[in-house]
C-alpha cells in the first residue's frame, strides 16, 4: 500500500492529494521540492530575462504552465482549468500541482515552463475512488417511486460524507488500480481508531456508489440485486466528532474479490514495482501538452570590438557560400556546428577581422579552422595575389604533435581540398632550412614558430603574399618560442609590401588569457575583436586587482570589514558573495550600519527587481553601495556593473569564482579601444577551512601581477609538500628522469618527485662502465634492455634452457591469472611474461591479455592460447629488464616529446646492438648514463673501436639538443630528495627555449 496525504476533495471521484511513501518506493523528498522552487525563482526572477521568448502563443485548457502566486510570493508549476472573460480582460482558473490551490489569473501573465523544471512529479495528483460509479435518486412522480439509479456525477452528501472520514482518520492509504493520463484510480483505506475500513467498499454499502461492473445491470436485476450489505456502525449523516465516539467495524463484500490481499508476495511486490516505475519513468497524472525548450541569455561571454558582434549559433546564418555550407561538415570528425565559442567566431574570423578568442576549448583546432577555410575560399583573396608564390595563411601550433593533429583535420576535409594544406617541421640539422621545399599550390601551411623562423631566414621570398597568420595556443607559444615577435615584424613588413592589395589577419586563440597578448593585441592588431567565453580569464583580461586576505574563519567578518571603504573617493558598488542564506543575513547585520546595503537570497527572490533597481540608482562621490547576496541569486540579479567583489565564502570552483567576477565586466580594461577604464578589484578571504585550494589559487593568482603575502607563499609549500607525500607510492615521474624536469607543475602532475627510499632503492651499480643491450626503444633516450655481464650471463643461460624444454615440451596454459608467470614464442624466441589484465573473455572463442615482458621490458598484448605454461625453475631469476636513461639531452624548440622520426632513427641504429655505457645513477630498476657508445672490434686484431656515440646521432637528426642542467636536477633530486623549485623553473620557462 502507499501511504498518501488528502490535500482536497472535490468529489469522489477527484480527491488531490500526494504520496508520501510506499513499499518499493521513495519517500518524497521536501527538499527536492525547495530546491526546485527556489531554481523556478532564480529563473523567472532573473532581471536579464527576456519575458517575451517565454510567453506561450496560445493559452488552452489543460495546458501546463508558470505562474506568480502572490500569496505564495513564489513562482509554481500550474494547469489551466478554465479561461474566461473578467473584469479586467481575459483571465483563467488555474491549478497550483504543487500545492493544491487555486486562484485566477490574468492570461497575459503566465509564461512556459521550461523542460529542467518538470524532472520532479507534481507534487499534488489526482486521484479517483476505482471500480465505484456514483448513484442517484430517481423519482418517477407518475407511478409515485424512487428508486437509485447509476449516476454521471456524485451526490453533494456523498462529498460530505467523504470529507467527515478523511477529517477523523488518522492514517490514509491507497491501493494504485489503474493509471490515466490526469488521474488514478485508487482503492482508499482509512484507519479511524484503530479500524481500517475501504471507503469504496462503505460507499457502496452506504447506497451512494454502486460497482462499475452493476453500473450496466438492468432495472429488473437492480432491484433484484442483493444490497443487504453489513453497514458501518456510525450513520452516513454523522459529524466528525459522532464518528470517533462511535466503534464500527470495516465493511468488505464477501463477493467482492480483494485481490491485493490474496496474490502471493512475490507477485505482490512485482505489482509494487511495475507501478513504482511507471511512476519513475515519467512526469506522472500531468495534462498533455506542448513544452517548448528555452535557454536563458548566455553569461560569461565578455566581447571588446570595434563593430558589432553577433554570435551565429547556426551555420545558415554564417556569412558563406551555400556550397561551402555543404561542404564543411565532410571530415572524419563531424563539425556539428558552432558551439558557444565558435558563434562568436565566426562572424570575425569569417570577415577577416583580427581577433583573439579565450574559450574553454581554447585547444581544439575547431574553433577557427571553419570560419578561417570560409575566408580563405574567398574569391577576392586568390584573385588579388595570384601574381605571386607561397602560402595565404599559415597556422602556428606549438609543437609537432598539434602540428600533426590541425594538418590531420585539414586533409580530412573537403573544405581544405583545394587550399593544398602542408606541414613543415625543420630540425637544427645544417642547411635542413636552406632545402626545405614547400609545394608550389600550398595555400596553407601548419608549422611552429621556430621552424617558421629558420625558414624566414632563407625564404622569406617565400612569404610575400601571406595575408592570414593563425597563433593556436597562443599563451603558450609565448612561453615557449621567443621568437614569436620575429614572427610578428616579418609579418608587419609583408603588409607594408602587399600595400593595398589584400587586408592582413591575426588570429589568436588560447584557453586563458597571458600578458603578452596585450602587446599583440597593441602593437600588431588593427581594430580587434576580442572574445572571452571564460569569466576568469576574462577577469585576468580586464585588469581586475587580485587581493588576498589570510584570516582564520571565526574572524573572517572583521577582516572583511577592515578591507572596504565606506568613505571612498569615487563611487563604489560592493558585491559581497556568500554561500549560503544564513551567511548573506550575518553580513548583512554587520555591514548595514556602515553604509547603504541591501540584500538578495532565494527567500526573497520576489524583492529581485526592487534591488536591482536601488543598485542601478546613480550614486555620487564618497557613496557606497553594498550588495550582500548567494551565488545563485548573483546569477539572477544579473550585475555587471559592479567595482569590487568580495568573496566571503570562497569559490569552489573556478566556475563560480569566474562568474562572481564576471560582475565587475562593465568596467573591465577594454584593450581593443585601448581605453583606460576604473580599478577593479576582487578581495579573497581565504581561511584554514580553504587549504585545498591554495594551489589552485596560487596558479590563478600568479598570472595576474597580484601582491602575495609571504605567508600565503609559505603555506602553499606546506600544502604541496604534503600533497607530495600522498604520492609517495606512486611511479617517480617520467619526464623528471628523462629530462630532469616536469613537464607540468608538481601540484598538477600525478606522479611523484620526491625520493621514495623504499621504491627508489638501487637494484643495479651506480657507477663503472658496463655493458647494455637496448630492446625497446621508448623515446630517443629512454630504452628498456639488459645489463650484461661480461662474466656470466645468468639470463643467457636460462634462455638456453627455456629453448631447450619447450623444443621437447609444451604445455598451453589453462587458466590464465592476474600476475601470473608465463612463456611466449616470439622471434625465434622464449620470452618470459608476466600477466598485467585479463578482460572478460565474453563467450569469445580467443582473447587477449596485456603481459610484461619481464627481461625484455615492454607491454603489448598477447593472444590467451599463445602463453605457454612456466616451470618453476624458470621463475627464479628475476626480471633481467632495466630502464635506460641517456642524460644531457633533449627535444629542440621546448618540445617535452621527442618527434618520432628521431626515436625511429635511434631505434634501427641501436636496438638489439651491445653499447658500453658510463653509469652515473641508479633508482630502483633505472640506470642512468653517459655517454653510450657502440664499440665494436676490429676484424683480424684485438683492438676494439668506438663506432658511433648515442649522444651525438641524436644531436645529428637535428631534433634534439644538449641539456646541460640534466645532471646538476638529478643530484638535486637524489641528495636533496626534492627537485629545487628554483632551478626547475629556470630550465622549464628559460632553458627550454634556448
Amino acid at each position: 500500500m502507499l501511504e498518501i496525504s488528502i490535500i482536497k476533495v472535490v468529489d469522489p471521484g477527484c480527491l488531490w492529494g500526494k504520496v508520501v511513501k510506499g513499499p518499493g518506493m521513495q519517500a518524497e523528498n521536501p527538499r527536492e521540492y525547495e530546491d526546485l522552487q527556489t531554481k523556478m525563482n532564480l529563473f523567472y526572477h532573473d532581471v536579464n530575462l527576456e519575458v517575451q521568448e517565454i510567453k506561450p502563443t496560445t493559452l488552452e485548457e489543460g495546458q501546463l504552465c508558470a505562474v506568480f502566486c502572490p500569496v505564495l510570493k513564489s513562482w509554481c508549476r500550474a494547469t489551466v482549468e478554465s479561461l474566461f472573460v473578467g473584469t479586467v480582460g481575459s483571465q483563467a482558473m488555474c491549478f497550483l500541482v504543487d500545492h493544491g490551490e487555486r486562484f485566477i489569473i490574468n492570461t497575459d501573465e503566465y509564461v512556459q515552463l521550461i523542460r529542467k523544471f518538470l524532472q520532479l512529479p507534481f507534487r499534488v495528483r489526482r486521484f479517483q475512488l476505482a471500480r465505484i460509479y456514483p448513484m442517484r435518486l430517481k423519482v418517477s412522480i407518475s407511478t409515485e417511486t424512487a428508486e437509485l439509479v447509476p449516476s454521471p456525477c456524485w451526490d453533494v452528501s456523498a462529498t460530505k460524507y467523504l470529507h467527515n472520514l478523511l477529517k477523523v482518520s488518522t492514517l490514509v492509504e491507497a491501493v494504485l488500480c489503474e493509471t490515466n493520463a490526469d488521474c488514478t484510480a485508487v482503492e482508499l483505506y482509512l484507519t479511524i481508531r484503530n479500524v481500517k475500513i475501504c471507503v469504496n467498499d462503505d460507499l457502496v454499502v452506504k447506497k451512494f456508489a454502486c460497482y462499475s461492473s452493476e453500473k450496466a445491470i438492468t432495472e429488473e436485476q437492480n432491484e433484484s440485486l442483493d444490497r443487504s450489505l453489513v453497514s458501518l456502525a456510525w450513520d452516513m449523516f454523522s459529524r466528525p466528532q459522532q464518528i470517533l465516539e462511535m466503534n464500527g467495524c470495516c465493511t468488505v463484500r464477501s463477493h467482492f474479490p480483494r485481490v491485493i490481499l490474496f496474490i502471493g508476495g512475490r507477485q505482490f511486490v512485482y505489482f509494487l514495482h511495475v507501478l513504482t516505475v511507471k511512476i519513475k519513468l515519467a512526469v506522472m497524472f500531468c495534462p498533455v501538452c506542448q513544452i517548448v525548450c528555452y535557454e536563458p541569455t548566455r553569461r560569461g561571454v565578455l566581447v571588446h570590438s570595434a563593430v558589432t558582434v553577433n554570435p551565429c549559433s547556426n551555420l545558415s546564418l554564417a556569412p558563406i557560400t551555400e556550397q561551402f555550407r555543404k561542404v564543411i561538415c565532410l571530415s572524419v570528425r563531424k563539425y556539428n556546428g558552432p558551439g558557444l565559442a565558435e558563434s562568436y567566431a565566426w562572424p570575425s574570423v569569417a570577415r577577416g577581422c583580427d581577433t583573439v578568442l579565450v574559450v574553454h576549448g581554447g585547444n581544439d583546432p575547431l574553433t577557427y579552422i571553419p570560419p578561417l577555410l570560409a575566408q580563405l575560399q574567398m574569391a577576392s583573396v586568390f584573385s588579388a595575389l595570384n601574381t605571386r608564390k607561397g602560402p595565404i595563411a599559415v597556422i602556428l601550433c606549438p609543437g609537432w604533435e598539434k602540428v600533426q593533429y590541425v594538418l590531420d583535420l585539414l586533409e580530412d576535409s573537403q573544405a581544405a581540398a583545394s587550399l593544398h594544406p602542408a606541414a613543415v617541421l625543420l630540425g637544427l640539422k645544417k642547411d635542413e632550412a636552406k632545402n626545405a621545399k614547400i609545394q608550389k599550390n600550398c595555400q596553407l601551411l601548419v608549422t611552429t614558430p621556430f621552424s617558421l623562423a629558420r625558414l624566414l631566414e632563407v625564404h622569406c621570398f617565400l612569404f610575400l603574399r601571406l595575408c592570414h597568420l593563425v597563433l593556436d595556443e597562443v599563451s603558450e607559444l609565448y612561453s615557449r618560442a621567443p621568437d614569436q615577435v620575429t614572427i610578428l615584424k616579418h609579418f608587419r613588413e609583408v603588409a607594408r609590401e602587399k600595400s593595398l592589395e589584400c587586408s592582413q589577419q591575426i588570429v589568436a586563440v588560447s584557453n586563458q588569457w597571458s600578458r603578452e597578448l596585450d602587446g599583440l593585441i597593441t602593437e600588431h592588431m588593427v581594430s580587434p575583436c576580442v572574445v572571452v567565453t571564460v569569466p576568469e580569464e576574462a577577469a585576468v583580461y580586464g585588469g581586475v586587482l587580485q587581493t588576498v586576505l589570510l584570516c582564520l574563519d571565526c574572524n573572517k567578518t572583521s577582516v572583511m570589514l577592515s578591507s572596504l571603504d565606506f568613505s571612498p573617493s569615487v563611487p563604489q558598488k560592493t558585491l559581497i558573495v556568500t554561500n549560503s542564506v544564513e551567511e548573506v543575513e550575518h553580513v548583512y547585520k554587520v555591514v548595514n550600519t556602515a553604509a547603504f546595503s541591501l540584500k538578495a537570497h532565494e527567500g526573497l527572490s520576489y524583492q529581485f527587481d526592487f534591488v536591482v533597481e536601488q543598485w542601478k540608482k546613480d550614486i555620487g562621490s564618497g557613496t557606497q553601495v553594498i550588495l550582500v547576496t548567494t551565488n545563485d541569486s548573483m546569477k539572477a540579479l544579473g550585475i555587471r556593473d559592479a567595482t569590487c567583489v568580495v568573496h566571503y565564502g570562497f569559490p569552489g570552483s573556478p566556475k563560480l569564482f569566474g562568474n562572481r567576477l564576471f560582475c565587475m565586466s562593465d568596467n573591465f580594461q577594454n584593450q581593443a579601444k585601448k581605453s583606460s577604464s576604473p580599478v577593479v578589484r576582487s578581495v579573497m578571504l581565504l581561511s584554514e577551512r580553504n587549504a585545498r585550494h591554495v594551489s589552485g589559487v596560487l596558479r590563478y593568482l600568479k598570472r595576474t601581477c597580484a601582491t602575495l603575502p609571504p605567508e600565503l607563499l609559505q603555506f602553499s609549500e606546506g600544502v604541496q609538500q604534503a600533497k607530495e607525500e600522498q604520492k609517495i607510492g606512486r611511479a617517480l615521474c617520467s619526464h623528471l628522469k628523462s629530462l630532469g624536469f616536469c613537464r607540468w607543475e608538481s601540484a598538477v602532475c600525478p606522479d611523484r618527485h620526491i625520493i621514495n627510499r623504499t621504491l627508489d632503492h638501487p637494484l643495479h651499480p651506480d657507477s663503472g662502465t658496463v655493458q647494455v643491450l637496448p630492446l625497446y626503444i621508448k623515446s630517443a633516450n629512454v630504452y628498456y634492455g639488459r645489463i650484461v655481464s661480461q662474466k656470466q650471463d645468468q639470463f643467457k643461460d636460462l634462455a638456453a634452457e627455456m629453448n631447450s624444454h619447450y623444443t621437447e615440451e609444451r604445455v598451453f596454459a589453462k587458466d590464465v591469472v592476474k600476475g601470473g608467470l608465463y612463456a611466449v614464442h616470439e622471434e625465434e624466441e622464449y620470452h618470459r611474461v608476466c600477466v598485467t589484465k585479463v578482460p572478460d573473455k565474453e563467450d569469445k572463442l580467443f582473447s587477449s591479455v596485456t603481459a610484461h615482458f619481464i627481461d625484455d621490458g615492454y607491454v603489448q598484448e598477447v593472444k590467451s592460447h599463445q602463453l605457454l605454461q612456466l616451470p618453476s625453475e624458470f621463475q627464479s631469476l628475476p626480471g633481467q629488464a632495466v630502464e635506460i636513461i641517456l642524460c644531457r639531452v633533449q627535444p629542440i624548440d621546448g618540445e617535452m616529446d621527442w618527434n618520432p622520426k628521431v626515436t625511429r632513427a635511434i631505434s634501427l641504429k641501436i636496438k638489439g646492438k651491445l653499447h658500453q655505457a658510463k653509469l652515473i645513477k641508479c633508482l630502483g630498476s633505472t640506470v642512468w648514463v653517459d655517454p653510450m657508445i657502440r664499440v665494436t672490434r676490429v676484424p683480424g686484431l684485438s683492438s676494439f673501436i668506438n663506432e658511433y656515440n648515442v649522444h651525438d646521432e641524436i644531436i645529428a637528426t637535428g631534433m634534439g639538443t644538449i641539456n646541460s642542467q640534466h645532471l646538476e636536477l638529478l643530484k638535486t633530486l637524489c641528495f636533496g630528495e626534492e627537485a629545487s623549485a628554483a632551478v626547475v623553473k629556470w630550465h622549464l620557462f628559460g632553458g627550454m627555449a634556448q
